[in-house]
């Protein structure tokens, strides 16, 4: 296969892809629970692992939610970590433990990290969509187990994540819940996180890893490339994926001294595999802003340096 013909095949356009509003079965039935997920990397949470026209994973995946107004997702766990990175609107998420609830609303550029085995349900509490990027911590993740889903229990308890009343706690309240602490630790604020400023000319904001919440998989960083800026080619031991949130971003692969290059814009994605030499630069007049997944719990080891 040519480099460019691998490179191309890397990369996944929003444009073409179909939001699949049959990807959790368990959802059928319910109306209540309808949401929509476009693959971009691996399966993510959907049973639909066999689906060739995503990106193949290999230490996370990553895919598009849609939730319509009124709609929440039953309370359910994994064997792994799963983040939620909000893209537009506003997300409220529960987390249970023993009949007791905490949750949290999340607006656009947030994160939250699931604790692995904490279990966790999501709803749609305003008056417009809510658009999120789920990453999983594993290539090819386990089913995920309901606890409190309205096949099994009622509609009002599903609702509630397994709460009853008076059991459902918000983040900022003052109780004294070791859930309570947890999330607290796993919740990630875009407008509290600092910007590290590269000598390379761009910024990051570190999520999960090194400044942010503890990596036990993978590393969720922000890029914020100002016009004009772009690296020298580098290369990581594990992959690395970039899924565009503002503005549209030329991104290289480079190999013996030759180079492919394509503009990307908004929810494209490209997953760089691990040992290849890659790179990105901003030739529009308006800032890019990526959220990049890199493959590994362990801390940055890239210099990177400006493009001349």
């Amino acid at each position: 296969m040519s480099l460019q013909d691998d490179f191309q095949g890397h990369i996944q356009r929003y444009a073409t892809r179909q939001f699949d509003w049959n990807a959790f079965p368990s959802n059928a039935g319910y109306p209540e629970l309808a949401r929509a997920q476009m693959r971009m990397i691996g399966s993510g949470g959907s049973p639909k692992n066999g689906d060739t026209t995503t990106l193949r994973p290999e230490h996370f995946t990553m895919s598009l939610i849609y939730k319509e107004p009124g709609k929440f997702a039953a309370c359910h766990a994994h064997e792994i970590e799963e983040a939620f990175f909000i893209l537009s609107g506003v997300l409220t998420v529960g987390w249970e433990s023993e009949g007791e609830v905490v949750e949290v609303a999340l607006g656009p550029k947030d994160m939250i990290l699931n604790a692995r085995d904490i279990a966790h349900g999501f709803r749609n509490s305003g008056i417009e969509p809510v658009m999120l990027s789920v990453m999983v911590g594993a290539g090819k993740p386990l089913p995920p187990r309901y606890l409190y889903h309205p096949k099994d229990t009622s509609a009002e308890l599903a609702a509630a994540f397994g709460a009853q009343p008076g059991h459902t706690h918000l983040l900022t309240s003052a109780d004294e819940l070791p859930l309570r602490e947890l999330m607290a630790r796993n919740v990630i604020r875009y407008d509290n996180q600092k910007t590290h400023w590269l000598p390379a000319g761009f910024g990051r904001k570190i999520y999960v890893g090194e400044g942010g919440v503890k990596a036990t998989t993978v590393r969720k960083e922000m890029f914020l490339i100002p016009p004009f800026v772009g690296v020298r080619p580098y290369c990581r031991d594990v992959e690395e994926a970039f899924l565009v949130l503002e503005g549209h971003i030329t991104v290289g692969w480079e190999e013996d001294g030759i180079c492919v290059e394509q503009q990307i814009g908004p929810r494209d994605v490209i997953l760089t595999p691990a040992g290849r030499r890659h790179y990105f630069r901003n030739n529009e007049l308006t800032p890019v802003t990526l959220l990049c997944v890199i493959g590994t719990a362990q801390p940055n080891d890239i210099q990177f340096e400006a493009q001349s």
